[in-house]
């Protein structure tokens, strides 16, 4: 957010309690006052009363900000990845919405990628990065991923750019795989997954402890632990 000081203002409007509150009165809300002074208008742009157009038909939509940089672009061919003034080529077209920060750095975006069998994609980005992504594959397997933060390096080649695609780990993954089975993996900073939450084949819930080499080494089943216990 370009204002600091201001989303300080408001962070400490809708965390600090209010002065007359009582443990008893309700739970803490931002005063009158404090609601009053940050009111931009009563009567926001809601409706309109005609459309310009009921179709618009174009290749490409940019939406800009007073500044003139592009901070949307909707598109059916998505421009390449602008990282700290430096465009790159992308792997394959992606035809959706783009989210650029002040700076026009990408930082987001979603629509369809034109992969073998099509993949739906989304993502929102650290300043090189993906931070988190979801994926549909053509397969059917829906992916969601949760990227730690890589470190910030700069290429003096570059004029001293943010260098993009800085390895990092995948702390987070959520999968639904295409034969149905659920898994939640928690990895290290290695990107080794060392726990995973799943369903068994056999409807049983199960957490799997896995080594660096990626073998389970421990379950926690204990519905399918007690099922084995009565058949024996």
């Amino acid at each position: 957010m370009k204002n600091v000081a201001f989303a300080a203002f408001l962070a400490s409007i809708f965390v600090s309690p209010l002065s007359h509150a009582t443990e008893d009165s309700g739970p803490s809300r931002p005063s009158l006052g404090a609601l009053q002074r940050i009111i931009a208008s009563r009567s926001p742009e809601t409706t309109v009363a005609t459309p310009d157009h009921d179709r618009i038909t174009a290749q490409r939509i940019d939406i800009v900000d007073e500044n003139g940089v592009i901070r949307m672009t909707l598109s059916g061919r998505t421009p390449a990845p602008i990282i700290d003034g430096i465009q790159y080529r992308r792997a394959f077209n992606v035809a959706g919405l783009v989210l650029y920060d002040d700076k026009g750095s990408e930082r987001g975006g979603f629509g369809t990628a034109d992969v073998a069998g099509g993949m739906a994609v989304l993502a929102l980005d650290h300043p090189a990065m993906d931070a988190i992504g979801w994926r549909v594959s053509p397969d059917g397997e829906v992916a969601f991923s949760i990227n730690q933060a890589p470190p910030l390096l700069r290429e003096p080649a570059l004029g001293n750019r943010l260098v993009p695609g800085v390895k990092t780990s995948t702390r987070i993954r959520m999968v639904v795989g295409a034969d149905g089975t659920p898994a939640i993996a928690l990895n290290d900073k290695a990107d080794k997954t060392r726990l995973r939450l799943t369903v068994t084949e056999e409807g049983y819930g199960a957490i799997e402890f896995l080594n660096a080499q990626g073998e389970v080494i421990h379950t926690l089943a204990p519905e399918a632990d007690a099922e084995l216990a009565k058949a024996h």
